[in-house]
């Protein structure tokens, strides 16, 4: 099956989405649709030759298509259509011109001239053809493809209006639509500027140092992989790399979220639309442009916007019974009465025309997206890559989060944390000679107590001779004529030299949930140093936080069970399970599903993998520069800040509420003018006004995410 793209400039809402689908949906070949409003995109998946016949259906209904590539770099592919989006202010003149002209035919009714007198008649028309032609080819389109949607009821309304002889009525209903429709268009650009607004923070171009050694400026996108990029104080980065000389703070705030500054030294990552805050430093470009961290999030977000959110399948549904059981009531109003009763027929006629303005379901349809969209880009303004509207609308659901211990709760590297000494030396000169044994061990926790010794600075090692692993254990060496050996509880008890002072050290740090190795001569045990997989510091934050919304706590961690419970008391985690593969994991998984219903999992290694698919929402933990992350989790937390995850479930359910807010504004609204039309109190323009202003308030209201 083939997939053409194509930016389709006029395609602003759920209206224009109903009527390409049902136009492309008969047509042969065409197998699938996906929609991104937001970006104005519509991807077809075909079998047909080539796109012509696709074009045509797109014209024959008034949609103004071109094919464009499918978006693989930064720049979304819509960008030429978007510079176009703004309401022009030719249309404002339009729309102006219409609402002096409608103005003007009231104050004449008003002032007793008749309703069907040429003068109002002449500035009525004069409205509708200033205001109202869009829509009445709209509301034709609508016709012909048999389509009921806000502009074929509209259409009907001003055209049974001037039937009638309500000539002003006529004029102020077109004039309200279409200045409702132009201030909706500027309320939704505030969504799409919030999306787009990521694709403009990086730079065009980059000042690569050449074969020659010179430095010059090149577009980003002819850039390579390997090439070396210079970034000056104040300038954004254009590229992701990794730093090979100078030294700065990064502003990653855009990737990542995080509000303070970040070292960058050589060695370290930078990424893409980050900005370089002070020293000028050198980077090697290890992602193209459209293949960095930035470009990832940007697709994330663009495919997130084409899942529909549970409320927005049921709202769809919802309105595709509720339009036309309403368009029937209307027929039976304008026909019963007077057929049943002799009620005068054109008093129950313009009932009827009231009715069909108020039932459009216009703002029960546009509440969702915007609201959704909303709620993914704060979410992505603040470091939470959301990989859809259904992942977003149900975070609001878990009950209880799964841990992965190791690198999401802790740090992922062993560190050096207790010397305690057992004979009468200094402890820095205690921690030199395991340093110089260890020193040629690759062990993680050899490497701990070297990194340890060293610390911010190179200090010197003691020259070692007759280096020997003992496997299982630790090691030994040859020390200035002295033997001395750094192993664990096994190779002490083996030595001989496991004192009851060395026994009871021992045990207290393996409580604690850290790995003890001993220092001995031949004679004696010198130390014993503590290493361990450090706690995050914003760990036991966060779980507190998880807490405080009523989510339950479970850590899965492979570890042994004694240093899992050493951690969960640290951060206060409720449940610890320790000793499990990755199958256990999943089972665990399944049996907290089967507590709680819906469950998050918290991971960042590939033995998490099985527990983050089958839970009902998978958080990458530290995704930022991780591709593999970015596109298989449900949400990716771009640092490695836990904190995100309960900010994610507090917009969650923000963003239900603000959902269920839309959804009774639509209704309560449309029911009040029901009673009012039935009533006999509520007039065509009326109407007009409380179904474009019920969009409008929704609209609003979901943008208010933006600012969560």
């Amino acid at each position: 099956m083939k997939q053409s793209v194509f930016v389709i400039t006029n395609m602003d809402c759920p209206t224009e989405e109903a009527l390409i689908r049902k136009r492309l949906a008969a047509l042969p070949g065409v197998d699938a649709l996906t929609f991104n409003l937001m970006e104005r995109r519509l991807t077809v998946g075909h079998a047909l030759p080539d796109e012509r016949p696709i074009l045509d259906a797109l014209r024959e209904i008034g949609m103004q298509a071109r094919p464009a590539q499918q978006a693989r770099s930064e720049t979304c592919s819509s960008c030429e259509a978007d510079r176009g989006s703004a309401v022009s202010a030719g249309a404002w003149g339009l729309v102006a011109a219409s609402g002096a002209a409608a103005i003007g035919a009231e104050l004449l009714a008003w002032t007793g001239a008749s309703e069907t007198t040429p003068a109002v008649i002449a500035l009525a028309l004069l409205s509708i053809a200033t205001g109202g032609l869009p829509t009445l080819r709209k509301g034709w389109i609508a016709l012909r493809t048999f389509t009921l949607n806000i502009n074929f009821l509209m259409s009907i309304a001003v055209i049974g209006a001037m039937a009638i002889g309500e000539w002003p009525e006529a004029a102020v209903v077109i004039f309200l639509f279409a200045l409702a429709e132009r201030i909706e268009t500027l309320s939704l650009e505030r969504a799409r500027n919030a999306i787009r607004g990521l694709m403009a923070m990086t730079p065009d171009t980059a000042s690569v140092r050449l074969a020659s050694g010179e430095w010059h400026e090149l577009a980003a996108a002819e850039v390579q992989l390997g090439q070396t990029v210079r970034v000056r104080p104040g300038e954004r980065i254009p590229l992701d790399g990794d730093v090979t000389a100078g030294a700065s703070a990064v502003n990653q705030a855009p990737i990542t979220g995080e509000s303070i500054p970040v070292e960058k030294a050589p060695g370290d990552a930078v990424f893409a639309g980050t900005v370089n805050e002070r020293g000028a430093f050198e980077f090697r470009v290890t992602a193209i442009k459209g293949d960095t961290t930035l470009a990832h999030i940007i697709r994330a977000v663009q495919e997130a916007q084409g899942q529909r959110a549970p409320s927005q399948c049921f709202i769809d549904r919802f309105a595709r019974v509720y339009t036309p059981a309403v368009v029937l009531l209307a027929v039976l109003i304008a026909a019963g009465p007077p057929l049943v009763f002799g009620a005068p027929f054109q008093d129950w006629s313009y009932k009827a025309l009231v009715m069909l303005v108020i039932a459009c379901p216009c703002a029960l349809v546009i509440s969702t997206p915007v609201t959704i969209v909303s709620g993914l880009a704060a979410a992505a303004r603040h470091g939470i890559l959301v990989k859809g509207g259904v992942h977003l609308e149900n975070g609001r659901l878990i009950r209880v989060v799964a841990l992965d211990k190791t690198g999401t709760l802790t740090h992922g590297r062993p560190v050096m944390t207790d010397v305690i000494a057992l004979a009468e030396r200094p402890a820095d000169g205690l921690l030199q000679l395991a340093a110089s044994v260890d020193t040629h061990s690759e062990h993680p926790v050899a490497e701990a107590i070297v990194a340890a010794w060293h610390g911010s600075e190179r200090r010197p090692l003691l020259d070692v001779t007759a280096f020997e692993a003992l496997a299982g254990r630790g090691a030994k060496a040859t020390i200035d004529r002295g033997l001395y050996h750094v192993g664990n509880h096994r190779l002490v008890e083996e030595l001989g030299l496991c004192t009851p002072r060395v026994e009871a050290v021992l045990e207290r740090l393996e409580r604690e949930g850290k790995t003890a190795v001993v220092l001995a001569s031949e004679r004696e045990p010198l130390c014993v140093l503590g290493v361990a997989d450090t706690v995050r510091g914003h760990s036991a934050e966060a779980i507190r936080e998880l807490h405080a919304l009523g989510v339950v706590s479970v850590m899965l961690t492979g570890d042994n069970p004694t240093t899992a419970r050493a951690i969960a008391d640290a951060v206060g985690i409720d449940d610890a399970r320790g000793n499990l593969l990755p199958e256990d994991k999943l089972a665990a998984i399944d049996d907290l599903l089967a507590r709680y219903g819906t469950v998050g999992m918290v991971g960042d290694g590939i033995n998490d993998a099985p527990a983050l698919a089958r839970a009902s929402i998978g958080f990458a933990m530290g995704a930022a520069g991780t591709d593999t992350a970015i596109e298989t989790a449900d949400v990716a937390l771009m640092d490695d800040d836990l904190r995100k995850l309960p900010r994610f479930i507090a917009l969650s359910r923000r963003t239900a509420q603000v959902l269920r807010q839309n959804i009774t504004l639509a209704l309560g609204i449309k029911a009040v003018f029901f009673a009012l039309a039935l009533a006999g109190q509520a007039t065509l323009w009326m109407a007009v006004f409380a179904d474009m202003g019920a969009s409008l308030i929704v609209v609003a209201n979901g943008l208010r995410l933006l600012r969560t």
